[in-house]
């Protein structure tokens, strides 16, 4: 690789990490000097500096890290939380009502409950916090467990589980008990 093909390298790779990276770990994956990759980064960090552009590159002691500039702090918080609060799909919804009520649940049961694959919908609902890994269950492969979390009950104005509505088959109809003043089939 060129110079321009490592830095175009390292500057993917800034992105993409999105933690604080050494230059020597930066080097030992591109297979280059640790001082060029150094060099290259300080040539990154003063040109993300001399150009209005939204990034910044921050050397945090050894390591480096690609981050947004604070001035466009409030854009970022808008389109961030604006995500966050988009609405849950009907597949979310149906996933996360599977968890509430049946928690702490793998995600193969979820799936076997809806009868479709639920990674997206788990997944969507890790990203907002509505749910979260909750250890693992003492089943083969040691499948990971989701539960709900407090953001669950704050989002959906509830103080515990118990103040979930009920269930189809926990109402009296569903289970086939007769509602009050219906006389049973027996006493008649």
């Amino acid at each position: 690789m060129d110079l321009k093909q490592i830095k175009a390298a390292v500057e993917a790779m800034l992105f993409a990490h999105a933690e604080p990276v050494t230059a020597q770990r930066l080097a030992a994956v591109l297979g280059a000097e640790e001082e060029v990759v150094a060099r290259l980064l300080f040539s990154l960090r003063d040109e993300y500096e001399a150009e209005e552009r939204g990034l910044v590159l921050l050397q945090l002691e050894d390591r480096w890290q690609l981050a947004t500039k604070p001035a466009y702090g409030a854009y970022i918080k808008e389109i961030l939380d604006t995500r966050r609060n988009a609405p849950l799909s009907p597949a979310a919804m149906e996933a996360l009502a599977v968890i509430a009520y049946n928690q702490p649940v793998s995600r193969s049961f979820i799936e076997q409950v809806r009868g479709v694959d639920s990674a997206s919908p788990v997944q969507t609902l890790l990203q907002k916090g509505l749910i979260e890994e909750a250890g693992r269950l003492d089943l083969p492969g040691r499948p990971i467990a989701f539960a709900t979390t407090d953001v669950f009950l704050r989002t959906f104005g509830l103080v515990s589980l118990a103040e979930l509505p009920p269930l189809h088959a926990d109402t009296p109809e569903a289970a086939g008990e007769p509602e009050e003043g219906e006389a049973r089939e027996e006493e008649a």
